[in-house]
């Protein structure tokens, strides 16, 4: 039930010492090893960023040519306009006749 961990400095010692071992058996590649898989990666990466654009810019022609991105106008917007501007023009002729009410009185 007495477990001696040591204090908190005495197992933070203890981790550095075993990262430190174990970083000891790791198997380093070579430069000439990393040096190629190294390019390997960043051909893949070029590749993949080329395919992608291409398959984007693609999909993208796609859609312009079957009309995905053409604004299509409702009728309902148009009666919509048509009735804003029939009741501006009523109020302005309703202005109008007034004020030539009050002038000619």
């Amino acid at each position: 039930m007495a477990d001696k961990k040591g204090n908190i400095f005495q197992r933070i010692a203890k981790s550095f010492t075993d990262v430190i071992a174990e970083l000891k058996r790791v198997t380093w590649p070579t430069k000439d090893k990393l040096a190629k898989t190294s390019a390997v990666v960043l051909l893949v990466i070029v590749f993949f960023a080329v395919y992608l654009t291409i398959i984007g810019s693609g999909g993208r022609w796609v859609l312009d040519k079957i009309g995905f991105y053409d604004i299509v106008e409702t009728t309902a917007t148009t009666q919509v306009t048509e009735t804003t501007a029939a009741s501006e023009t009523t109020a302005a002729s309703e202005t109008t006749a007034a004020s030539t009410e009050s002038s000619a009185g």
